[in-house]
């Protein structure tokens, strides 16, 4: 092979993240035969954008090295009855799925292996590398010590392995209450490294758990469960976000102190944060539980659920993912970059329609009462393969309140006094006269229409210079349009002086009652996706849209970033 192809096949490697790398290296070493991957999420709440990193990253790893057979694990480390529920775990494979990823037979949890566990920790206790602490979490907490300085060993450090094997089968049968007892690790109370202070490995929960019921009354600690579950499974590379760094000792001293299948490899690799959002499951379940959202899947939450019912695909989502790329330095990422991709991914493929929000009647003078004709607007400028439609054009019309203007600036080139305006994909229309209510709003126009200006320029002396929506009146269906926006004005909201509540949106969410849609929209089922024409890309929303023939549609995103 010339030193070209070597460069060449170098450089290839050099382009990759480091995990990629790292990966390519093994497997091109014979470290590793094969790749084996996990996404392990807790089923405590449901997946946000900042879980879609680690998914894609797991999942896309087995997919890109699908000919040494690489796979990845989709498990659910259930390990805390208090908090979890069959409903997470049902929304989190839906989640999966939707971004198109597959884990075959690959699905695991860990409340499986709960047997496994107790054996190792009995495998601990036994090596006298595990004892039973009685003291309160109060005494252990204080006798943690501090950073830059070391810890107190427990009066109960030094049992003897028969009745730390005595205490901690009391602790599984229930013999002993919440709180009253845990077993820790055996490590070193003067490490720097605060997690490798005898850390709990073991606590006592007395409650239901969704997958096993009230079998077990003691449940592992994660730092303690996670690493075995990984050595069980054969996983190769333990991809994990920067926080559990420090976990990384603890993480090593488990596996080489169990009885393992298998020493996976812990790697570590920035989150994603994102500007205006909150990401903590917790911060996320007040949100819910307060009812400032309508659920977990409130088109305004950062969930995977919740950007699918506003809208996003899972193209759009999987690209922005793609291009923040994997490092190990945190940063956050401004949420207009989302939308960016999510617009992107929209003009490709969303449908091309007409809707008035805010309706203004307009009526053709010159126009027959009975008279119809129909008006042929492309679906999708950017998908030739997408075709034309017709738009039923009658007498009577809306437009939008703000596409007329009574006196017009002199750089408004929409329809007002001695101008001139097109509809779209229609004829030129001319203003004539306009009628005001009451209280001296503009309540309707009266226009001329100009005869063969379709797809033609405007005749000599008639100035053109814009284009517009419109609906027939005749045909328009009204609908309801939900408007979301940020759910927070800071751009940190965990940092907000008051708390992320204090900087709530108060517009986050406003309703438009009574827009005019095209006919073609009738029809549409829950999740359909489009763009109304100069206002934005829609989806028809996925719970309320069509329940009693209402029309439901979610704002998706802007046709440009507002917020700029």
């Amino acid at each position: 092979m010339s030193n070209q192809a070597n460069n060449k096949g170098k450089d290839t490697v050099e382009s990759k993240d480091f995990i990629r790398t790292i990966i390519a290296e093994d497997l091109a070493s014979g470290k590793h035969e094969t790749t084996v991957t996990r996404f392990p999420p807790e089923p405590n709440g449901f997946l946000h954008i900042g879980h879609a990193k680690a998914l894609c990253l797991n999942f896309g790893l087995a997919e890109e090295n699908a000919g040494s057979g690489a796979k990845c694990h989709l498990r659910f480390d259930d390990t805390n009855p208090v908090k979890e529920d069959t409903k997470y775990v049902e929304s989190i494979q839906a989640d999966v799925k939707w971004l198109g990823f597959e884990w075959g037979d690959d699905l695991y949890f860990a409340s499986d292996y709960f047997e496994y566990f107790y054996d190792c920790a009995v495998n601990l206790i036994e090596k006298g590398l595990a004892y039973v602490d009685r003291q309160s979490p109060e005494e252990m907490r204080e006798g943690r010590g501090k950073v830059y300085e070391a810890g107190v060993d427990s009066p109960f450090r030094e049992t003897s392995v028969e009745e730390n094997l005595a205490l901690f089968k009391q602790m599984r049968d229930g013999e002993i209450g919440e709180g009253e007892a845990v077993l820790r690790a055996k490590i070193d109370m003067a490490s720097p490294n605060m997690n490798m202070r005898d850390p709990a490995i073991y606590r006592i929960l007395h409650a239901e758990h969704h997958n096993t019921g009230d079998t077990w009354k003691i449940y592992p600690m994660y730092d303690f469960a996670h690493p075995l579950e990984d050595a069980k499974e054969k996983v190769t590379h333990s991809l994990c976000s920067l926080e559990f760094e420090d976990h990384r000792p603890l993480y090593e001293w488990v596996v080489t102190n169990c009885p393992v299948a298998a020493v996976p490899r812990q790697i570590e690799f920035s989150r994603l944060n994102l500007s205006y959002t909150v990401m903590s499951k917790r911060k996320l379940l007040q949100l819910v539980e307060e009812n400032v959202v309508n659920g977990w899947d409130d088109p305004r939450m950062p969930t995977l659920s919740g950007m699918r019912r506003r809208g996003y695909t899972a193209a759009g989502v999987k690209s922005f993912i793609a291009r923040g790329g994997v490092t190990k330095v945190n940063s956050v990422t401004d949420f207009s970059i989302l939308e960016a991709e999510i617009r992107n991914d929209l003009n490709k493929i969303a449908d091309r329609r007409m809707a008035v929000m805010e309706p203004l009647k307009v009526v053709i003078t010159n126009w027959d009462d009975a008279r119809e004709e129909m008006m042929v607007c492309n679906n999708n400028p950017e998908d030739k393969a997408a075709g034309t439609r017709e738009v039923p054009l009658t007498k009577e019309l809306y437009i939008e309140q703000d596409d007329f203007m009574e006196d017009p600036p002199k750089k408004y080139f929409r329809l007002g006094p001695e101008r001139a305006v097109r509809l779209r994909g229609g004829y030129i229309i001319k203003y004539v006269s306009h009628s005001n209510d009451a209280e001296g709003n503009v309540s309707e126009v009266q226009v001329e229409y100009i005869p063969d200006t379709i797809g033609q320029n405007a005749p000599e002396g008639i100035k053109c210079k814009a284009a517009i929506h419109w609906v027939s009146a005749k045909y328009a269906v009204d609908a309801e349009v939900r408007v979301y926006d940020r759910l927070f004005k800071e751009e940190n909201p965990d940092a907000a002086e008051g708390g992320f509540m204090s900087c709530l949106n108060e517009d986050s969410l406003s309703l438009i009652e009574g827009a005019k849609l095209e006919p073609i929209l009738t029809d549409v089922g829950a999740g359909y996706i489009c763009q109304f024409e100069r206002v934005g890309y829609f989806c028809t929303d996925s719970v309320d849209h069509g329940v009693d023939g209402k029309l439901v549609f979610n704002k998706t995103a802007g046709l440009r970033d507002n917020w700029k």
